[in-house]
């Protein structure tokens, strides 16, 4: 998830600063499918105490990149806290 959460932030600081548009520039420029780059995104937009709590290595057990990408955690940080709260329940 380390990993992950790194790529997340650095891709998204290159489409903040304007070096790409979009996530298709950065797949062509990783050599990877669009739909992988939207997929590794995502944890860019996590709510800071999950971000924390990954970093710690204190994420529920089942918050893996696999679900990551085949899961849509929404946008609103309450609404992923009340996602990720119910991991443990």
């Amino acid at each position: 998830m380390l990993v992950t959460l790194e790529q997340a932030f650095y891709w998204q600081q290159l489409l903040d600063d304007g070096l790409v548009v979009s996530g298709s520039d950065i797949a062509q420029r990783e050599d990877l499918y669009y739909s992988t780059v939207n997929e590794l995104l995502r944890p860019a937009l996590l709510e800071p105490a999950i971000i924390q709590a990954i970093l710690a290595g204190q994420q529920p057990s089942c918050m893996s990149l696999i679900w990551f990408q085949r899961n849509l955690l929404p946008l609103d940080w309450i609404a992923q806290r009340r996602v990720v709260d119910g991991f443990d329940a």
